[in-house]
């Protein structure tokens, strides 16, 4: 596996492991930060993303879409996801705001790690390149931030992605070639 694979992220995985007692907490935040792309060549690219979290998914909801996706993969979760209330929006830049439809947050450490997936994607870099690869299949957006108490940290975004199984453990696959950082990352609200 590349860079290009962002790993066993907590997208599914986690709702299958946090206990009941983190889901469905109270929301209404927004956070912002940098995303990062840094090419091998050394060249890099940076934009403002507002995250907005309207609501976390609880348990009861989250659940049926993780055994979904491990029935069906992408396609069952795609589906699963069709009709689900936003959770929220991300926007990068001065773009328009995408709706989220999955908002989970686990502890870690002294703090918590939040997945956020779109049922679109939002960005595919390097699609202008000569000899770019198709587009088809990467039809999500899959953002974790890991914030401190206070709501500042870090994390990654694949804003075009590929969601499946390797074996058993659930990874991300970013149309892009390099993996995307967000920093200073920060709880406005």
């Amino acid at each position: 596996m590349t860079n290009k694979i962002l790993g066993a992220t907590a997208l599914i995985g986690a709702c299958l492991m946090v206990p009941a007692s983190t889901y469905g907490q109270s929301a209404g935040e927004v956070f912002t930060a940098t995303a990062v792309v840094k090419s091998a060549d050394g060249k890099s690219a940076s934009a403002p993303v507002t995250i907005t979290i309207d609501r976390k998914m609880s348990e009861k909801e989250a659940g049926p879409l993780a055994n979904a996706f491990k029935a069906g993969g992408a396609t069952a979760l795609r589906k699963g996801l069709q009709g689900v209330p936003a959770t929220g929006t991300v926007r990068i830049g001065t773009g328009s705001a995408t709706p989220t439809r999955f908002t989970i947050e686990r502890p870690v450490g002294a703090g918590r790690l939040l997945t956020i997936l779109t049922d679109q994607p939002l960005l595919f870099i390097g699609a202008s390149a000569p000899g770019a690869k198709p587009r088809e299949g990467y039809d999500f957006a899959v953002i974790d931030i890991e914030v401190d108490a206070q709501g500042n940290g870090s994390g990654t975004i694949a804003p075009a992605a590929k969601i499946k199984l390797n074996q058993s453990a659930f990874v991300v696959e970013d149309y892009g070639a390099e993996v995307v950082r967000l920093t200073a990352v920060k709880k406005t609200k």
